[in-house]
């Protein structure tokens, strides 16, 4: 079935093509156009288009197929071009022509994007969730190592020292800023496009603010062409989060990556975390990071594709839009499933003591030596140039254990502050 179908008949190889796989696709948007269906039959009886008695009719069945829409094995057979139809006919072979009205007033367009915006608002929520549990791990894992001193590195160089307190909140302190984007691009697909149609609304007398209240949007898009150009929008907006999540988490998987091999040294993991080598016996692969680190590389491309599919469209509907759907939707989920394994695996982390003794850290403390000099009552230059001379001649004795009292610093993490930073973005 085809909500479009006119009676003619398509070329086989032009179906194939434009439906492309949509039917495994829409699995995941089954249960909120089912939704948007609900609303959409309410506020048409409202209305007068349909009778209390098919509207009566009406809502057990969406019941039903809700229910099977939002589980595992829920498919769209071939016989359907998508969720769209299928839920039509399912209605129509069941309750008749009270089944072929349900379309009244709608375009597949706009029960698309309202599918789409209800699926992507439930889903950035599941994120924040799973951005705050990581964020908790991490400032547990700071509390517990914070005074653990871990070299610090500038262009891979050994350079001042840092700790285990400050990587573990300063990945947490960059989850906030994430979470700031992730609340923004929620208000974005927080609005209801439902009656916008194929774009230009509708000469039936809906009542957009009804569905609007019953489907729980925070507003309406009140443009009708507007909410038609939310399409593609909103997934840009999504893409470009999402890619700034990523890149946290790349960069935080990197550090580990770099951080579990032999020449560093500082972390480890269980066995049963790790991987080996179908040849080297010894090995222990962090595969699960190095798969974070490309899903998430993967992820931060999708904001260009996006860009790029959607740039310079002209207002209004072009079919260009599907082709969003697909890698959009691939994203959200995956993201889930990083965000769900990286907690489950940093919250296993083996911190390893680490010898500041090794002569490669001699130059670790080069700075609070210069530091000391200059609260001896020498200026910063003579004292960057006397500690330099040492350097230089081989003559320099590093004296450790200089407290670091600012705020955000060695031995004032701030770990209460970051804490409290993140419930403000978390109301």
């Amino acid at each position: 079935m085809k909500l479009w179908e006119k009676g003619t008949n398509i070329d086989d190889k032009i179906m194939e093509f434009t439906v492309g796989n949509d039917r495994e696709i829409d699995v995941h948007i089954a249960k909120y156009d089912v939704r948007a269906t609900r609303a959409h039959v309410k506020m048409l009886q409202k209305i007068g288009i349909l009778t209390q008695e098919e509207l009566d009719s009406l809502l057990p069945e969406l019941d039903v197929l809700e229910e099977k829409a939002a589980s595992e094995d829920f498919v769209i057979e071939p016989e359907y071009e998508d969720i769209h139809s299928k839920i039509e006919a399912e209605l129509t072979l069941i309750l008749g022509d009270t089944g072929k009205k349900v379309h009244t007033a709608r375009s597949r367009n706009d029960q698309v994007l309202v599918a789409l915006q209800l699926y992507f608002k439930e889903n950035i929520q599941g994120i924040k969730e799973r951005t705050f549990s990581l964020f908790e791990t991490l400032l547990q894992l700071a509390e517990t190592h914070k005074d653990q001193l871990l070299p610090g590195y500038t262009h891979l160089q050994v350079a001042m020292p840092s700790s285990f307190g400050l990587w573990f909140s300063a990945y947490a302190e960059l989850l906030i800023d994430d979470m700031i984007m992730l609340n923004a691009t929620q208000k974005v697909v927080d609005q209801n496009p439902l009656g916008s149609a194929a774009g230009y609304g509708s000469s039936f007398p809906i009542n957009r603010e009804y569905t609007t209240v019953e489907l729980d949007f925070q507003t309406l898009k009140y443009n009708v062409v507007a909410a038609q150009m939310s399409r593609g929008k909103s997934e840009r907006t999504l893409a470009s989060t999402l890619g700034g999540l990523a890149n946290t988490l790349a960069r935080f998987a990197m550090d580990i990556c770099l951080y579990m091999s032999q020449n560093f040294g500082f972390v480890s993991f269980p066995d049963a975390l790790t991987t080996g080598s179908s040849i080297m016996p010894h090995k222990k692969n962090p595969d699960v990071f190095e798969l974070i680190r490309g899903k998430c590389n993967k992820i931060q491309a999708l904001s260009t594709e996006m860009i790029l599919i959607t740039n310079n469209l002209p207002s209004g509907y072009h079919r260009d839009y599907q082709v969003l759907k697909e890698n959009t939707i691939s994203a959200v989920e995956t993201m889930k499933d990083i965000l769900e394994i990286f907690d489950y695996s940093i919250a296993q982390v083996q911190v390893k003591a680490i010898d500041l003794q090794d002569e490669k850290y001699k130059y670790l403390f080069t700075v609070d030596s210069i530091n000391d000099l200059v609260m001896d009552g020498k200026t910063f230059r003579e004292a960057y140039q006397i500690i330099g001379k040492e350097v230089e001649s081989g003559n320099y004795s590093p004296k450790k254990g200089k407290n670091h009292t600012h705020m955000g610093s060695i031995h004032n993490p701030g770990l209460e502050q970051i804490r409290m930073k993140m419930k403000h973005f978390t109301k």
